[in-house]
């Protein structure tokens, strides 16, 4: 039951941040029906704001300055900055992915 209701608010949370980069506006929330024969009812809670934090991909711009002696290797090597620069924060913050 848990695993559907952590499946239910991925689905929602999914949903709802996707109509808020539409403009569109999220309905408010109901009273659900009662259940009839075996059925079982029962509420989602999901909070739009915090959802989109934790599953939100969008790549951001971060300017970084670093010595040009460090830089001339990296640029030998071929060094991606913003693969290294994700893996080293991961590492730092012990993060680890979704």
């Amino acid at each position: 039951m848990a695993e559907t209701i952590e499946m239910t608010r991925d689905a929602i949370g999914l949903w709802g941040i996707t109509q808020q980069d539409l403009g569109r506006d999220l309905p408010e929330p109901s009273v659900p029906p009662k259940p009839s024969g075996d059925e079982l009812v029962t509420l989602v809670d999901i909070d739009f704001s915090s959802y989109r934090r934790a599953h939100d991909y969008r790549a951001v711009r971060k300017n970084l300055t670093i010595p040009s002696w460090l830089n001339a290797k990296a640029e030998q090597a071929g060094v991606n900055y913003s693969q290294i620069l994700q893996e080293a924060l991961k590492d730092y913050l012990q993060v680890k992915e979704p």
